[in-house]
C-alpha cells in the first residue's frame, strides 16, 4: 500500500498550500503582536524546538514534493472535512488568543490544530514521508507548548 516504489519526487500545490495558509498566522503574529502576547517568552525547551524546527522544514518539503502515485481523488475528498475542520480550529484558536485568552485550551488548540491539518493531509496524500515529519512536528511542538505555557 505505502511502497517507497510508488513515490516520486513532484509538486503538490495543495500541500504548498495548506502549509502556507497555516503559516499565515504565524506570520501576522511576527508582525503584529497580540495584547498579553505569552507566546513571545524564551522558550525552556530549545533542543526540542530544534528538532521541530528540523522535522517542520521536512514537512513542508515532503508536502509539497513528494507524490505517492496510488492516491486517488475520492480519497483525497473525504479527508478534505478533517482538513478542514484542524484549521478552522486553528483560526478560532488565534482569534481567542488575540481576544486576550491565552489559556491551557487555547495554546493547546494553536500547538495540535495545524499538526491535525498535516497529518490528515498527509493521511489523505498516502504519503508517509510528510506522515512521518508531520507525527515528529507534533510530538516536539506539544512537548513545547506543555512545558512553556501549561506546565
Amino acid at each position: 500500500m505505502w511502497s517507497i516504489k510508488n513515490y516520486r519526487l513532484g509538486f503538490d500545490p495543495w500541500g504548498l498550500g495548506l502549509f502556507l495558509l497555516l503559516m499565515l498566522p504565524n506570520l501576522l503574529w511576527f508582525a503584529f503582536p497580540a495584547p498579553d502576547d505569552v507566546l513571545r517568552a524564551q522558550s525552556v525547551t530549545p533542543l526540542a524546538d530544534a528538532i521541530a524546527q528540523a522535522f517542520q522544514i521536512t514537512l513542508a518539503a515532503a508536502l509539497c514534493g513528494v507524490v505517492n502515485g496510488t492516491r486517488s481523488a475520492p480519497a483525497k475528498r473525504r479527508w478534505a472535512a478533517g482538513v478542514l475542520l484542524c484549521a478552522a480550529l486553528y483560526f478560532a484558536g488565534w482569534a481567542a488568543y488575540y481576544a486576550g485568552i491565552a489559556g491551557p485550551g487555547v495554546i493547546l488548540t494553536l500547538c495540535l490544530a495545524p499538526c491535525g491539518a498535516f497529518l490528515v493531509f498527509a493521511l489523505a496524500r498516502k504519503n508517509a514521508p510528510a506522515l512521518l515529519a508531520a507525527g515528529g512536528f507534533a510530538i516536539c511542538h506539544l512537548i513545547f507548548s506543555v512545558v512553556n505555557f501549561i506546565l
